[in-house]
């Protein structure tokens, strides 16, 4: 069966439009109760959680009636980042868990994301099976084999304590000064109170969310907030988190911005010279840069690259036993301490490395020079497939052609949004520009 429901990251798309409304969730919660209830018995638990999307209460509720109905009973442990749900899912014994969040986006859309009860997101087959009996029919339990909800009032706080167990038990953050953006997000608490509680100087921004501003000019995708209070505040590092907290750039004293490949490139490093590095390989997706590759390579180390997505990263990781992994974007796995990308916690390991070794952020953070790397999206109508049109076909060859062993060129569809993302690198920036809004042109032309 064709999905369409699940995407790269579960299921996600605007609010209250098909399909994220009351509904659907309601479905897929009974979907999901029934999928791990095959065995017919009863005391099957999941946890749920939450970002601060105004739309994430109508779905939790919608959610918890499904999964009531189908004998599940439902843990809510409201607004927490989506590392702890993993976290707590595996803590708790709980069979399955969920976490209500579109991420990066913005507040009028949101996302339904589902963890086995190893802490780790469901495989494709799983989702597949889930969205199978979503088509069907969903068969409930009977009244006396229906499932209860309690509300569990110290999920974050046991989130918090355990972010801090992964921070080097003689070190603390006393003297330094850090800029803490929560992109108004599920991280909004937790992630100063760890800091906080860790010795740091504490600069919050992001952390008044209305239900309608996470993501709004803050977070990880918006990082020019936290460099202005880097610099306004003196401060000794900037951590900028996403609206679910499972990504995070990193900002230097200087206000100059880090992306994942960077974190990645310094923690595989550090990794392998403390024969920590499992594998000798870092796993990261084709977005990574070219740049990356080559600094594994002059330390003797590899790159294993995915498909785009966390989770694609994860699964290549739990395969071939390899424990750090991530994406440019942010999403940085290190499966020692994690079951998914965790902001916070990647962010406690950068402080480390500062502390340990008494270098500034701008001494760590830049592991290398990046090729030049252009990326543009082009929005499309749903239903339609710009890349199949040959005018698109032969504008990507041509660009493939000119780069010839001097870049690569990567076209995509987005996992989240109906967007074609337009990516190419190569030494030379006006090849590069050139190849790059030859193929927007086509996608444009064939999207119109």
């Amino acid at each position: 069966m064709t999905r369409k429901l699940f995407g790269t990251d579960g299921v996600r798309g605007r609010a209250n439009s098909d399909p994220m409304t009351a509904e659907m969730a309601m479905r897929l919660g009974a979907a999901a109760g029934r999928y791990f209830r095959r065995d017919g018995r009863n005391g099957h638990r999941v946890v749920i959680g939450k970002d601060t999307r105004l739309s994430c209460y109508m779905l939790e509720t919608a959610l918890t009636a499904g999964l009531t109905s189908t004998g599940m009973n439902v843990l809510l442990l409201g607004p927490v980042p989506t590392p702890a749900v993993g976290f707590l899912t595996r803590s708790m014994r709980a069979d399955l868990g969920i976490m209500i969040s579109a991420s990066h986006n913005p507040a009028h859309d949101n996302g339904i994301k589902f963890f086995g009860p190893d802490g780790f997101k469901l495989s494709d087959e799983a989702e597949t099976e889930i969205e199978n009996i979503v088509a069907g029919q969903i068969r409930p339990a009977e009244p006396q084999n229906m499932g209860n909800v309690r509300r569990i009032d110290d999920g974050r706080g046991r989130y918090v304590e355990y972010a801090k167990t992964t921070f080097p038990a003689r070190q603390r953050l006393d003297g330094m000064k850090v800029v803490v953006d929560c992109a108004n997000g599920a991280a909004y608490r937790a992630a100063p109170d760890v800091l906080y509680e860790l010795g740091a100087d504490v600069v919050r921004i992001g952390v008044t969310p209305n239900g309608l501003n996470i993501n709004h000019g803050v977070g990880s995708t918006h990082p020019e907030a936290a460099a202005q209070a880097v610099l306004d505040n003196q401060a000794d590092l900037g951590i900028c988190l996403d609206g679910d907290a499972d990504r995070v750039i990193l900002i230097d004293e200087k206000g100059r911005v880090a992306d994942g490949d960077q974190l990645m490139a310094l923690m595989a490093g550090r990794w392998a010279e403390q024969g920590r590095l499992d594998g000798g390989a870092l796993v990261a997706t084709v977005m990574s840069n070219l740049g990356l590759e080559r600094f594994l390579d002059t330390r003797g180390l590899r790159l294993e690259r995915t498909k785009v997505g966390d989770r694609y990263v994860v699964e290549r990781m739990r395969e071939g036993g390899f424990n750090l992994g991530g994406e440019q974007s942010g999403h940085i796995v290190m499966t020692d301490y994690a079951t998914t990308g965790d902001g916070l916690i990647a962010g406690l390991q950068f402080l480390a490395a500062m502390a340990e070794t008494g270098q500034t952020a701008s001494e760590l953070v830049h592991q290398f020079d990046p090729v030049p790397q252009l990326l543009k999206n082009v929005r499309y109508a749903a239903g339609s497939d710009p890349l199949a049109a040959q005018n698109v076909q032969r504008a990507i060859t041509s660009g493939e052609t000119r780069l010839n062993g001097t870049g690569r060129v990567l076209i995509r569809k987005s996992g989240t949004e109906p967007l074609i993302r337009v990516m190419a690198e190569a030494e030379d920036e006006i090849m590069l520009r050139e190849v790059v809004d030859s193929i927007v042109e086509a996608v444009e032309n064939a999207a119109a």
